[in-house]
């Protein structure tokens, strides 16, 4: 146990993207099977102790503290795990057993006590635990931990890490570790389990790599470039294909043997939270698009056809609010599914029954699209159509003056291009609309007042600067409005539980390339400013949607703003 405490201590600690992937590796290396696989199925999330819950936990404090007391405590940490681990009443010989193994690491206790249990040994027993037992050996290993080793195992039991690592920067660690491709790791990930030992097998050359046999895995999404000036002059009718950029969540929709799931970009599985979406997934193959929310009909709550359109995209989209009904949810009412039912908007085929068409040109998979588009259910399913032009000049008209509120600019694809993963220069490009609209990173959160004053509700926020494979975040701008009554509350729990430090009534958030929220800010204006380090000030600046489906390392870069302002 004490490796993998070690672990997530230092990786806390750690603010640093490529040291986080050097510390992980380094675990890999130096700890054996099963150890090692636990702790990364506890890192990416697919650990689950179905004996424990966090209620649990609490009736454990409440058994040991006076509950007002901890109640106190809890609202000052912010974390559940870290509270109990560091208000955890020790009996006195724990507490000396603690003392004599941090004096002589390594060392027996002289008082015959009980060794750490091991990752393992925890893990195994909880998962054949019932609800009745688990919460009391759990009470067993707390009075026998030092508050790190209680830390770690508390994070285990919830599920909820916070760490600062993605499942998608574990999966980089581990190439790292084993001299891999990541997409290679990526298109296994849903066919492997715990404790993994035929994947670090293969990782360390000691066998084969493992043969998926899980329906419907994730295939590595393809991303684009920002459309820079450089880069105008490459763009004609003969090479590029224009789209519109619809502003919802890219998703891959994969459905194979009778197996749907539904990924977002990064490889997690959201299916659970998109089961109107899933119904109609009736199909063997794979579609990249956006998951928007259409505008329901009157009766029946199913989306809306435009029947008088002739366009490939005929299914209405709603508005900006009625998506945000949709996000950051791990269930769904009846009653939501009614109001706000969703439909994916196709960019692109990967997959067509069992043949893989990502070596394909993008024109071929795209009337391959078209064919396959047609068989499905059509108030869950378009494509997103062409848009026409024949100049650069053409497309900066239709950029500045879409057709739905709902886009946000265009995306540029090379006809010949085949679909790889990552974010290649050249073969797909994103021109987002003008004016004034920026990802940026949430980094410090103080209270408000009256009403707001016992939710953290005015925010800084900051976008990267610096080298690509160390950026730092630098402030440039507040907001204090544009988010509902409901988001408020969202954002408040996430600050809670995401506080690294606190500064009277402002507390500093995670925000790291791998870990933080990212806000959709809009403004009205941008100017020069000394007063600020990013040497850039915003007017009325205000949250515009919070981006919950975004990685914070794919937020804005200072550049982006210093090329809106004004010469």
């Amino acid at each position: 146990m004490k490796p993998f405490a070690d672990l997530l201590d230092r990786l806390v600690l750690t603010p640093s993207r490529n040291g986080k992937l050097k510390l992980m590796a380094d675990f890999f290396a130096a700890v054996p099977d099963p150890e090692r696989g636990h702790a990364l199925a506890a890192i990416t999330g697919d650990l689950d102790i179905a004996s424990v819950k966090p209620a649990m936990l609490r009736a454990l404090m409440a058994e040991r503290m006076d509950e007002v007391l901890f109640g106190y405590s809890y609202d000052y940490v912010g974390d559940l795990a870290e509270t109990i681990a560091l208000v955890w009443p020790e009996r006195a010989q724990d507490a000396g057993r603690h003392a004599e193994r941090a004096a002589r690491p390594g060392a027996a206790s002289s008082r015959g006590a009980l060794p750490e249990p091991t990752l393992d040994e925890i893990v195994t027993r909880l998962n054949a635990a019932t609800r009745q037992q688990g919460p009391k050996l759990v009470e067993a290993w707390l009075d026998r931990l030092d508050a790190s080793g209680r830390y770690a195992l508390l994070k285990l039991v919830t599920g909820a890490m916070r760490i600062g690592v993605s499942s998608r920067l574990a999966k980089q660690a581990l190439a790292d570790f084993g001299q891999k491709d990541i997409a290679e790791i990526e298109e296994l990930w849903h066919g492997l389990t715990p404790p993994y030992g035929d994947l670090f097998a293969w990782l360390e050359d000691r066998a084969d790599k493992p043969i998926s046999a899980a329906a419907a895995p994730f295939r590595p999404v393809m991303l684009s470039q920002p459309l820079e000036e450089p880069d105008y002059g490459r763009i004609d009718p003969e090479t590029y294909a224009a789209e519109w950029k619809w502003d919802g969540i890219r998703v891959q929709a994969s459905a194979e043997r009778g197996v749907r799931r539904l990924y977002s970009r990064t490889g997690d599985d959201i299916s659970g939270a998109f089961p109107d979406l899933l119904d109609f997934m009736t199909y063997d193959g794979v579609l990249d698009g956006e998951l928007l929310v259409a505008r329901a009909t009157p009766k029946g709550g199913k989306p809306e056809v435009d029947t008088a359109s002739d366009c490939a995209d005929d299914i209405v989209v709603g508005t900006f609010s009625d998506l945000q009904q949709r996000l950051n949810r791990k269930t769904v009412s009846a009653a939501v599914l009614k109001t706000y039912p969703v439909f994916l908007r196709a960019y692109d085929l990967l997959q067509d029954g069992t043949e893989d068409l990502r070596a394909l040109p993008f024109a071929q998979r795209r009337e391959r699209l078209s064919a396959f588009v047609t068989k499905l259910e059509p108030t869950r399913f378009d494509i997103s159509p062409f848009v026409s032009f024949e100049t650069f000049q053409d497309l900066e008209r239709l950029r500045a003056e879409p057709p739905h509120p709902v886009i946000e600019g265009l995306m540029l694809k090379r006809w010949d291009s085949p679909y790889v993963p990552g974010r290649p220069k050249g073969p797909w490009f994103k021109w987002k609309q003008d004016p004034h609209l920026i990802d940026a990173v949430l980094m410090y959160a103080q209270r408000g007042h009256g009403k707001r004053s016992s939710f953290y509700s005015d925010y800084t926020f900051g976008v990267w600067t610096g080298p690509e494979d160390a950026p730092e975040l630098v402030p440039v701008g507040k907001a204090y409005f544009g988010f509902t009554d409901e988001e408020l509350k969202q954002l408040d729990k996430y600050i809670r539980d995401n506080t690294v430090e606190r500064f009277g009534p402002v507390r500093s958030v995670r925000a790291e390339p791998d870990h933080g929220l990212v806000i959709e800010v809009a403004f009205e204006g941008l100017a020069r400013s000394s007063r600020h380090k990013s040497g850039v000030a915003m007017r009325f600046p205000r949250v515009s949607r919070l981006r919950w489906d975004k990685p914070a390392f794919e937020a804005d870069r200072l550049e982006t703003l210093q090329a809106m302002l004004p010469e």
